[in-house]
């Protein structure tokens, strides 16, 4: 389609979380793109100009295009081969995709053997795909997470704010990754997230995630989306104890009630001093995107005994502090949402908290070069 692209042009392609590189800023000059940001591999076409975001959460994709708000006129797949009853599984990806089946007037279907059978959805039948490609191909897969000393010692801060039996949301990256694995040492943890990875995997094999106290899907670890390694997706295969369902279901206000202990871990570009956070962008580029974090910050705020959780490093790339007198980019996740927030430099437990209170609570994780100038700012800015 991708090499077609100035004989079929123009079209438009809808991207979530990027989770391939066929598509290239080059080949925009027939296609245009639109997603939900800069998420995964569609950070370079973000950065690049090329696409065009949508700024939704997550957990609405589906309804926009079930609604037709979001038009889907051919629905490209990556399934599994057929189940005994000749049904295909959707794989590591279900998200809003059953939305885009039912809204299609053409699906045309990937089928490989390295796609795992999974379950906690409805499956496709043949009788609903109208061309099948067969492949030998893999899902995406990412590469191993490099863990640094500023990895670990966001994760021990987490970890010690987690409690045994707590049902857990981590969103995409290294650093959720990190956290993790530093919860290697707790019992009993759930799972009820959009992704699952090769940590989440990890602790389940060790025992750790049991979802054993959670009050629905009990056993059962519960994600929107399978993204690590092949070891993963054999993992998942056929697993019933791993759920890859719709984000109508995941993020939905209804589901997440039910869950106490519910720990929203999620991170961020930048945190301000009064606790608001942009997870979208630096300055003028998209990094980032809404994705599930406002849905599970606020849920996770409300559960009886859970807790919403920034974590972030207190230093960008370049040396600059991510926690910051006001934010570059739009509000994410608004403060009143925002529990704990959490650097390489401790916890600021903002619940309860005034705004003089967080802006000191704020300032003492901050890299301790900018602390100085990060309480001018704000002081200079009040007397305005």
């Amino acid at each position: 389609m991708v090499a077609q692209r100035d004989a079929l042009g123009p079209f438009s392609v809808f991207l979530g979380t990027g989770m391939g590189r066929a598509l290239r800023p080059e080949h925009a000059d027939h296609i245009r793109m639109t997603g939900l940001g800069g998420l995964g591999t569609a950070r370079a076409l973000a950065s690049a100009g090329v696409l065009d975001v949508l700024p939704v959460h997550g957990g609405q994709a589906g309804r926009l295009i079930a609604q037709g708000r979001i038009r889907c006129d051919v629905a490209l797949l990556m399934l599994s081969p057929p189940g005994p009853d000749g049904r295909h599984s959707l794989g590591c990806v279900v998200d809003y995709v059953d939305a885009a089946i039912a809204a299609a007037r053409t699906v045309i279907a990937e089928v490989s053997p390295r796609v795992p059978y999974t379950f906690g959805h409805d499956t496709i039948g043949p009788d609903r795909i109208d061309a099948i490609l067969e492949t030998d191909r893999a899902p995406y897969v990412t590469p191993p997470s490099r863990i640094g000393d500023t990895g670990r010692a966001i994760a021990a801060h987490v970890a010690a704010l987690i409690e045994d039996g707590s049902t857990i949301q981590t969103g995409l990256g290294e650093l959720p990754e990190a956290i993790l694995e530093g919860l290697s040492g707790h019992r009993d943890l759930g799972l009820h997230s959009g992704i699952l990875g090769d940590a989440g995997m990890a602790l389940i094999q060790r025992g750790v995630l049991t979802n054993a106290r959670k009050p629905i899907d009990t056993g059962r670890s519960v994600a929107t989306t399978l993204v690590g390694s092949e070891a993963l997706y054999a993992f998942a295969h056929r697993n019933p104890d791993v759920l890859v369902r719709s984000c109508g279901y995941t993020h939905a206000d209804s589901v997440l009630a039910q869950l106490p202990r519910l720990v929203a871990i999620n991170s961020a570009v930048e945190v301000d001093l009064t606790g608001q956070v942009n997870a979208e962008q630096a300055g003028r580029a998209i990094v980032g995107g809404i994705g599930g974090q406002a849905d599970f910050a606020r849920a996770a705020s409300r559960s009886p005994g859970g807790c919403s959780i920034i974590a972030l490093p207190a230093r960008a790339s370049g040396g600059a502090s991510r926690i910051v007198a006001r934010l570059s980019g739009p509000v994410t996740t608004p403060r009143a949402d925002v529990d704990v927030v959490v650097t390489e430099f401790g916890a600021a437990d903002l619940r309860g908290c005034t705004l003089s209170e967080r802006r000191r609570r704020l300032l003492a994780i901050a890299a301790p070069e900018a602390r100085e100038g990060l309480d001018r700012a704000v002081r200079e800015e009040g007397s305005e």
